[in-house]
């Protein structure tokens, strides 16, 4: 018998070099067996034998099959995904939150995770669906600090967030407003969910088979929800569940009772208001799931095979777990592979996006600071189950660097290690681009730090600083502006608080500084005879000796001079490094500023 099935193995393989390679060694085996000194390690011989025979040759010919760009974290999950659910003729990925205030970056995070996954799969060549899930039929339970008319949101607590007017007055509800935030900026990233409003769904009764299954099966419901909890917090056999709540058919709010329930349609309830009602499940809208069950209850209708959770939900014995156990015990669905995604801190918040959004910072705030590509890039060169922080102070400029650095590998101006690592950035920053091509033409590379400088030197004008960098191609120039709103932002709104020594002004009012007679000399000197023909000196440290020579033959101390050179460009002590920093600026320029000396 095994010999029979050792002479099997080489079919597993279509390589004819390795089928050969494999026979060699099973004919080995009878040697090996020969060796043994009992039928029980004959056994465990022969488990360990072919185990490792069709590990080598499966290894082997997925190594063959495997494309050695799909490397990334996303790509690992999608084979994890097909492998799990096998073959199907459309993989349904879901995310999805309840609009409660405004969707922050941490949100986004679930976003993204979701919407890598679903490249990586496309790339694999499967049929995907993105769904996202607005969960505005959920209850308005909390008042947030950075809604304007808190007095009037106060009395619309315990209704569904889709009654709740929108005191902004710029969209139809509450909800929506926060809906409508995250919608249009989506696609600015280069997401596109299918968005799927629960509150329409609730209201138009499509849950209502849903919802059945629940209300006849709650007893295993609360069998399962009583899982992992402890002693203290399980349900008692006395204790009455309900796996739905009801929006009052007259006063609109969730303080509501179930009474009864004839295991089919109909429920009775009755309300903190007076009003008493028989509601038909396929006909009355204002009945809907706890969010508990309502979770697996979605997954089976819209057969969702992927969706990430928070670690708070995705941790041993929390929801999921819950919520898994529900989905195959009453809805008899599988639940969806999943995957923990960590926390995203702040650090550094600008004082605007602060007082503005409540210490809350949305893909607004994100996208003022950071490029489409290079939001991403933070994302997608971060495994989700990692802890880190969304910054806006000095770290920006590290993390455009590391963009670049990326970008500079991937176009071969930067030589890769090895090609594993070659690899895996091209594919990161694949991921990164907002529609995962990376650009026929190279974009145009500036650091974020000399682009600050270049926008401070021309006032925030964007023009000119492309028509001074002389070399920006037409297919490279929509991308750089992209990077000098965002500079400016930064320069103007961050930096102040963060990196002061990064923000000047040049004079341009005919003012002079207070300065010493022998350095104003100084200063006349190096308009005259430096400035004029700085373009001659081949580098920044020749210009800088030049300097050092005037000081040296004035007896003035060099540090004293450069001082006194930054307050007449720009008012203050220190400043980008000087030589290069005039050259910026340029000879015209510097010639006007100190002309008043």
């Amino acid at each position: 018998k095994t010999w029979r099935f050792a002479s099997l193995i080489p079919n597993c393989s279509s390589n004819p070099k390795r089928k050969t390679q494999t026979w060699r060694f099973a004919r080995l085996f009878p040697k090996f067996v020969d060796k043994t000194q009992s039928e029980t390690q004959m056994h465990i011989f022969h488990k360990i034998f072919f185990f490792y025979i069709i590990t080598f040759i499966m290894s082997k010919s997925n190594k063959e099959e495997r494309n050695p760009l799909l490397c990334h974290w996303a790509d690992q999950m999608a084979s994890n995904i097909i492998r799990e659910k096998g073959e199907m003729e459309l993989y349904t990925c879901a995310s999805g939150i309840t609009p409660s205030g405004t969707v922050h970056i941490g949100n986004f995070r679930e976003i993204i995770t979701v919407d890598l996954v679903v490249r990586a799969l496309k790339d694999k060549g499967k049929n995907v669906r993105f769904i996202y899930s607005w969960d505005d039929y959920d209850v308005f339970r909390k008042v947030p600090v950075n809604m304007p008319n808190p007095e009037i949101l106060n009395n619309y607590l315990r209704f569904p967030i889709t009654s709740v007017p929108d005191t902004t007055k710029r969209d139809a509800n509450y909800a929506r407003h926060h809906e409508i935030d995250i919608e249009t900026q989506l696609p600015r990233v280069g997401i596109y969910p299918e968005f799927i409003y629960q509150s329409e769904r609730y209201q138009a009764n499509h849950y209502a088979e849903g919802m059945k299954k629940a209300m006849q099966n709650r007893a295993l419901i609360k069998e399962c929800l009583n899982e992992y909890r402890d002693d203290a917090h399980k349900m008692k056999d006395s204790d009455i569940y309900w796996p739905t709540a009801i929006f009052c058919g007259k006063c609109k709010k969730d303080t509501t009772e179930i009474t009864d329930y004839d295991d089919e349609y109909a429920v009775y309830y009755k309300c903190e208001c007076g009003n008493e009602e028989t509601i038909d499940m396929r006909k009355f809208g204002g009945i809907k799931l706890g969010w508990r069950v309502d979770w697996p209850m979605r997954w089976w209708v819209e057969k969702v095979i992927f969706e990430p959770g928070g670690k708070d939900h995705i941790s041993p014995g929390g929801s999921y777990d819950t919520a898994k156990l529900i989905s195959k015990k009453i809805y008899n669905w599988d639940a969806p592979v999943t995957m923990r995604y960590d926390f995203v801190q702040l650090k550094g918040v600008p004082g605007k996006m602060s007082s503005s959004k409540g210490k809350v910072i949305s893909l607004v705030d994100a996208l003022e600071v950071y490029q489409p590509q290079v939001l991403r890039y933070i994302f997608a060169s971060t495994r989700p189950n990692t802890e880190f922080a969304i910054s806006f102070d000095l770290d920006v400029l590290k993390i455009y660097e590391d963009y670049d650095k990326t970008e500079r590998i991937v176009y071969g101006v930067d030589k890769a290690k090895n090609e594993d690592f070659f690899n895996k950035e091209k594919r990161i920053y694949m991921l990164s681009q907002i529609d995962g091509k990376i650009p026929e033409v190279m974009p145009y590379q500036i650091s974020f730090r000399m682009l600050t400088t270049l926008l401070q030197i021309h006032s925030g004008n964007i023009d000119n600083v492309i028509k001074a960098l002389d070399d920006v191609k037409p297919e490279q120039e929509e991308t750089l502006r992209q990077r000098a709103l965002c500079a400016w932002f930064w320069i103007t709104e961050s930096a102040p608080t963060w990196a002061p020594e990064f923000c000047f002004a040049l004079r341009t009012d005919n003012s002079k500084a207070n300065l010493e007679e022998n350095l104003q000399k100084a200063i006349v000197r190096i308009r005259d005879e430096i400035v004029p023909k700085m373009e001659t000196y081949e580098a920044d440290k020749d210009l800088q000796q030049a300097m050092y020579d005037i000081a040296k033959e004035m007896n003035i101390d060099a540090k004293a001079l450069f001082v006194a050179v930054y307050n007449a460009l720009i008012d203050k002590d220190q400043g980008p490094r000087l030589a290069n920093f005039m050259r910026i600026i340029g000879k015209d320029q510097i010639t006007k500023i100190l002309s008043v000396y």
